[in-house]
């Protein structure tokens, strides 16, 4: 038998006609396309790190609950004494660590349609039946039919983004009580773009007990760390923790979180600097008759008309911009780009390379 004989043999039919995560190569592009703050540390504080790195006992198993890691994070982001954290290796682990409690139980992951990718994709793999919750024609909750669904179901876990992803918006919070207090399933908040938004719900998790909040350090210029949290009410903790592997957040990770905490103030200004250039961004892309929806996360979604996305897309790849074209991914994003706040100086680039496009040329 050769390899392939016992794959065929050994692993999942929907696995082998699946792929893998693909994720664009932007080696010497300006990259736009991922949700990642632009902006570099400041030379002294990356001579800082370096130094505090160059201590990291490497040859030594990591905190193996991230404690004093933790604390910092938690005095950073105000969460409250009543409630615990859980570290997971970027947000996906935690997604994947709440999911898995689901297997073989006959409940259901739900979570909005358009929304992150990862939640279909993980419960995919866990073969946990996925449910998807329709937004309307404003992107906002179609709350008549999330209710009729959540009732069809037998929900074990909503994942409800606030902003959402890929759309950028708030949902709003009558109907976010509603659907929490209709049901009995666990509700995570996922506030990843929180730092860019007016709103964030971390007091629900005290206030609901089957509310969980989930946040992330990417957003805010941490994202090669690769550092997500889940913080709730601590029996829910405690049992998501049996299933965290051990070991998952590696020493270099602890070390460089703890210092960028204690420059907190620096996350914060990049974070309010990219909430500036979001405005701009907007107002200058309209000015090029684009369509453009309000956002409360570090992106934007931009619309080209008459069925050119695809090809305004490819002419802004040629010209070194790289974005994300969401055009043919759902119905509500026919003729979409997700377009990354980027610098000044990047905003400058994408537009340059819009206007020398064939069909938005000025």
């Amino acid at each position: 038998m050769t390899a392939r004989d016992y794959v065929q043999a050994l692993i999942r039919a929907d696995v082998r006609a699946g792929t893998a995560y693909q994720v664009a190569d932007a080696t010497g592009m300006v990259k736009l396309d991922a949700m990642e703050n632009p902006y570099e540390w400041p030379a002294p504080l990356r001579a800082e790190l370096a130094k505090v790195l160059a201590d990291v006992a490497m040859n030594r198993y990591p905190d193996p609950h991230a404690e004093d890691t933790k604390a910092a994070v938690r005095a950073w982001m105000g969460v409250p004494e009543s409630l615990a954290c859980l570290f997971g290796n970027g947000s996906d682990e935690i997604i994947a660590l709440i999911i898995s409690n689901f297997i073989g139980s006959g409940l259901t992951v739900c979570a909005p349609d358009p929304s992150f990718v990862m939640f279909r994709v993980l419960a995919d793999q866990y073969r946990v039946p996925f449910v998807s919750l329709p937004l309307d024609a404003q992107c906002q909750i179609d709350r008549a039919q999330w209710l009729s669904r959540l009732a069809e179901t037998t929900p074990g876990v909503i994942f409800i983004p606030q902003p959402n992803n890929p759309t950028g918006n708030l949902f709003r919070e009558d109907d976010l009580r509603a659907v929490i207090e209709s049901t009995s399933a666990l509700v995570v908040i996922d506030e990843a773009y929180t730092a860019f938004s007016d709103r964030e719900h971390l007091a629900w998790a005290t206030e609901y007990p089957n509310v969980v909040v989930m946040r992330t350090l990417s957003k805010v210029g941490l994202a090669g760390l690769r550092l997500g949290l889940l913080i709730g009410d601590p029996v829910w903790v405690h049992e998501f923790d049996k299933l965290r592997l051990p070991y998952n957040i590696n020493v270099m990770t602890q070390a460089a979180v703890r210092v960028a905490m204690t420059h907190h103030a620096l996350l914060e200004s990049q974070s309010a600097a990219i909430r500036d250039e979001r405005s701009g961004l907007i107002a200058r892309l309209r000015e090029r008759g684009l369509t453009v929806w309000e956002s409360q996360a570090n992106f934007v979604v931009a619309f080209v008309p008459e069925g050119n996305a695809r090809a305004v897309f490819d002419h802004l790849k040629l010209s070194g911009v790289l974005v994300k074209c969401l055009d043919g991914s759902h119905p509500l994003l026919q003729g979409a780009l997700r377009i990354t706040v980027g610098t000044p100086a990047e905003t400058d680039a994408l537009l340059a390379a819009l206007d020398q496009s064939p069909v938005l040329g000025r």
